[in-house]
């Protein structure tokens, strides 16, 4: 697919993104790393591209344009605010074992938007906007949103110490499946000696003796209840049209309260979305969604496949408030963004 084309569409997309009132901003290509690297999650931070400049100090090349433009808007935006650009993005291959290998990761271009905005319905007119621009092309529609699962293990009736280990590893499913299945059985007591020995490797003194501490004070934790893992599982494992989703997260919540507040927002945005002209029924709801997206997303989040082998989402987005308050120097707005891959789309125009 030669350059210019995928650039023709990128345009196209900036235009509509103009059109619906963004103002376009072109953060730089080249980043300072040291405060960026932070803000990604584990995914991104460990395949950005990082490179030493005698005078700049340690910078990368731009793998995300969300951060950037956050960080404008932070330092001195008006709200609401809404934002467009277009530009390459810079990733290295993925090489953990719970993400598959892609080819197209290293370099591609997006055209993305960004909104800045305390209006409950900012969920539904950013969703609304990319389902417009994707109509007549071959893609389904796929939503989450993390507060779900993350409302969800904050009420499980686990140590401070376990749902915090628990939070962590929420965007690693791997991880976060092996934990909980440690946390539902009975803990084998582990020895350790109490004779004083030299300690190995990076951890101070202190780091290790509170960490067996720890390890200590967890054999007198009692296992997670059967019904509480069988309970997340089945929010894990809830993959529906929204109409149907919603049926089964109302039947959830009435026994687990904690999700009650964030299904009823699902709820309330589909309403909105329905609103809109889109068909809720063909929207698919999957509650994992958003763990295979940005861990800087804490709410809403979406994607539009193409379902071909291969291909990553055409278009995917999500809500980032958090961000927003880390960035924030005292200041905060809920705030969600989206991208799209103009590659993508012109080869599926090329291929209709």
């Amino acid at each position: 697919m030669p350059k210019r084309d995928k650039q023709a569409v990128g345009q196209r997309l900036l235009a509509a993104f103009r059109d619906a009132g963004a103002a376009e901003i072109a953060p730089d290509i080249l980043l300072p790393a040291e405060s960026l690297l932070d803000l990604y999650g584990e995914d991104i931070r460990a395949r950005a591209y990082v490179t030493q400049d005698p005078i700049r100090g340690e910078m990368m090349l731009r793998p995300d344009f969300t951060v950037p433009v956050v960080q404008a808007h932070m330092e001195n935006g008006a709200e609401p605010a809404r934002y467009c650009y277009l530009g390459e993005v810079f990733r290295k291959q993925d090489m953990g074992d719970e993400r598959p290998l892609n080819p197209r990761d290293n370099e591609y271009l997006q055209a993305g938007f960004e909104l800045f905005s305390r209006d409950p319905a900012a969920d539904a007119e950013l969703f609304a906007l990319f389902h417009r621009l994707l109509t007549g092309h071959a893609v389904t529609a796929e939503t989450g949103d993390m507060s779900l699962i993350l409302d969800a293990v904050r009420a499980l009736p686990l140590t401070d110490a376990r749902r915090d280990a628990l939070l962590h590893h929420i965007w690693r499913p791997g991880r976060f499946q092996r934990l909980l299945d440690r946390f539902a059985a009975p803990v084998v007591p582990r020895r350790f000696p109490d004779t004083a020995a030299p300690w190995t490797g990076l951890r101070t003194d202190a780091e290790m003796t509170a960490r067996i501490a720890r390890l200590r004070a967890d054999t007198a934790v009692p296992p997670l209840a059967e019904v509480w893992t069988r309970r997340l599982n089945r929010l894990l494992t809830l993959r529906a049209p929204g109409p149907t989703a919603i049926r089964a997260l109302n039947a959830l919540a009435e026994d687990w309260p904690g999700i009650a507040e964030t299904a009823e927002r699902i709820e309330r945005r589909f309403a909105s979305i329905a609103a809109r002209g889109i068909d809720p029924a063909s929207v698919i709801f999957d509650a994992s969604h958003g763990r295979a997206t940005m861990e800087y997303y804490d709410g809403f989040t979406f994607s539009f496949l193409a379902g071909r082998a291969g291909w990553p989402p055409v278009a995917s987005g999500g809500r980032y408030d958090a961000l927003t308050r880390v960035l924030g120097k005292g200041r905060e707005i809920p705030a969600i963004g989206g991208i799209i891959r103009p590659g993508l789309v012109a080869e599926m125009e090329v291929e209709a």
